[in-house]
Order: C-alpha cells, then sequence, then structure tokens
C-alpha cells in the first residue's frame, strides 16, 4: 500500500548555525544525537534510502524545529527563503518522493505572508510548518490573521509543531533537575506538547476558524494531549459564547491529527474514540524517530477496515495537501 509520511524533518546549515550561534533555542541541542545532524541536513540519497527501507513512498519535509521562529526578523527572511529554494530544488530532484512544508519567517507577519504567496510558484510547496509563537507574539495574534487567511485561501494546511515553552513559564514549571532532565521534561517530556495543544485551543476559542472556515491545521503527537481531554476542553463552549460552534466541533471540521511517530494501537484506539480515521494522518517524525520496514503495515492491520488503512495510510494526504502528480511537478518547475 502506498504511504505517505507527512512529518518529517531536515535543517540547513545556515538555520542551523544561526540558532546555535545566538543562542536562541537550547532545544536546538535535541537534534545532535546520534547520527541526526547528517540525516537533518540530507534531501538526497540517504533520505530516499531510509525512505525505501521504511516503505515510506512520499515525505513532506518541514525543518526542524525551532524553524526560524526564534531568529531576528531580518535574519529569519533571509534564511526561510534559501530554505524553502532548497527545498524545492529536492523536490525537483526526487518529484514522485518529496514534498515540502514551506518555511516561514514569523518573527515578520508582513514576510511572512509574502514568502508564504512567493512559494506558491515553487515545486512542491502544499503546506506550511508553524509554531504556536514567534517570541512572545501567539499564533492567534491579530498580527497573523492575513497570514492565516492566506493559507485558507491558498489551500496550504499548517501543521502547528510543538516549541519549547517561554523561559518564564520553565522557571515556574520545569526547574529543579539536573539540566538535561530540565530540558527534556520541558520539550519532548511534557512542555512541547501542552505548548502545542495550547497554542490550536487559543486558534479555535479565538474564532479563528469562524473568520476562516477552510483552515486546515494539523496536530502531531495524536493531537497534543488535546484529543484526549476533549470532553474537558469542550466546557469551554458554555463561556466562548461569541463561538459559532461549540469547541469540539472544530476538531470534525478544521483540525487533522497526525502519529508523529507514535505508532501505538492504544492511542489509535483511543483517537477513534473522538475523530475518524479521514482525521488521522501517518507522519514518521523522521529522524528522530525512525519506522522499519514492519512498522507502518503492523500499525495499520489495527484497522480492519481496508478503506481505514489506505485513508490514513496515503488517501488523508493526499485530499489534504492535494499532492500532484509527478508530472504536474515538473511542469511547475
Amino acid at each position: 500500500m502506498r504511504v505517505i509520511a507527512i512529518e518529517e524533518h531536515w535543517t540547513t546549515a545556515r538555520i542551523d548555525q544561526a540558532l546555535r550561534s545566538g543562542g536562541h533555542d537550547p532545544s536546538v541541542v535535541l537534534n545532535d544525537r546520534g547520527d541526526i545532524p547528517e540525516r537533518l541536513l540530507d534531501l538526497g540519497d540517504g533520505r530516499i534510502e531510509a525512505m525505501d527501507a521504511a516503505g515510506v513512498d512520499v515525505q513532506i519535509v518541514s525543518i526542524a524545529p525551532p524553524g526560524a521562529h526564534g531568529l531576528p526578523a531580518e535574519d529569519a527572511v533571509a534564511l526561510s527563503r534559501e530554505a524553502n529554494d532548497l527545498a524545492a530544488e529536492a523536490v525537483g530532484r526526487h518529484p514522485d518522493r518529496l514534498r515540502a512544508m514551506t518555511t516561514l519567517p514569523m518573527p515578520d507577519p508582513d514576510a511572512a505572508v509574502a514568502e508564504l504567496e512567493r512559494t506558491e510558484g515553487l515545486p512542491g510547496h502544499v503546506g506550511l510548518m508553524s509554531y504556536g509563537r514567534s517570541g512572545d507574539r501567539p499564533l492567534d495574534d491579530p498580527a497573523y490573521d492575513e497570514l492565516l487567511a492566506t493559507a485558507a485561501r491558498l489551500g496550504r494546511p499548517v501543521f502547528v509543531h510543538p516549541q519549547i515553552p517561554p523561559d518564564a513559564v520553565r522557571e515556574a514549571s520545569y526547574r529543579g533537575f539536573e539540566p538535561v532532565l530540565e530540558l527534556s521534561l520541558a520539550t519532548f517530556g511534557w512542555g512541547w506538547h501542552i505548548e502545542a495543544g495550547l497554542a490550536a485551543l487559543r486558534l479555535i476559542v479565538g474564532g479563528t476558524f469562524d473568520r476562516h472556515p477552510d483552515l486546515q491545521i494539523v496536530l502531531g503527537h495524536w493531537g497534543e494531549m488535546l484529543l484526549f481531554a476533549l470532553d474537558r476542553v469542550d466546557s469551554l463552549s458554555g463561556v466562548a459564547t461569541h463561538l459559532e460552534r461549540r469547541v469540539a466541533d472544530y476538531f470534525a471540521t478544521n483540525i487533522h491529527i497526525a502519529t508523529s511517530g507514535m505508532m501505538a494501537p492504544r492511542l489509535l484506539r483511543h483517537a477513534l474514540d473522538y475523530t475518524g480515521t479521514d482525521r488521522i494522518l501517518l507522519s514518521g517524525d523522521y529522524p528522530f524517530h525512525r519506522w522499519d520496514a514492519t512498522s507502518v503495515g503492523d500499525f495499520l492491520e489495527n484497522l480492519p477496515d481496508p478503506q481505514d488503512r489506505r485513508r490514513i495510510a496515503h488517501a488523508n494526504a493526499e485530499a489534504l495537501y492535494r499532492l500532484d502528480t509527478p508530472a504536474n511537478i515538473e511542469e511547475r518547475a
């Protein structure tokens, strides 16, 4: 069966250098484990070989966290543009295997809109990778409303990726342990997921999807805690009376859930209590997670209906990201 993985990371040498030299985000050191550094920089043969070994037909690649969000605006603009051009070139070399999420200079909201529109003319850009905030400015800030409107108009889904909590939150909630444990607790152990889930929840209660009903977002890690607390979260509907619908209703129309390498049957079973197979997407979170040749097949066997397996394996991604055929990609190039 065809397999599309939608959250597969890479980075550029210049973004990596800028983040490290400026000390903009301490979580970047999580990219240093094992052979992750060289795999992140590779959009060529090594990545294709890894895809073949895992049985993945298409990757939608995206810049690894924290992207360009924490950089000074001028640097973010230049480095985002370079990254998007490099991604387009990689898609041009492998039009049947790669697509890309656009990297945006979120410290400059106007430049982010301009870059999103520019990438409409580049091969293979099918969505965009974002985070819950840029500096102290949350994604639901009015400064980003034009960007979200543009994403909705262009049919470009927004992947809301986790990021490290603000310093004040880290100090209040994650300190008191040795440094590696503090960082891990504030990132992949807990903090990342609270940050991403809160960002999506703020978009909902801020009326984003009422203003832009065509906007689609994707949450990794099975919904970043939100799906599992949806009954409780929906109680906000009683006070968010400005919304056109109940809070939980937006999960059926505007929010998609990705696996992020967490291929546990119990997570699938729980997710299906709150959403349908038409809202679940495969993502491997490469190279931080690595599938072997049987990972996807074994996971999909937990779905008795072949059409459900087809939806999650590839059909949902094809529909959401409006994936072109290789011929169309070559024509756009």
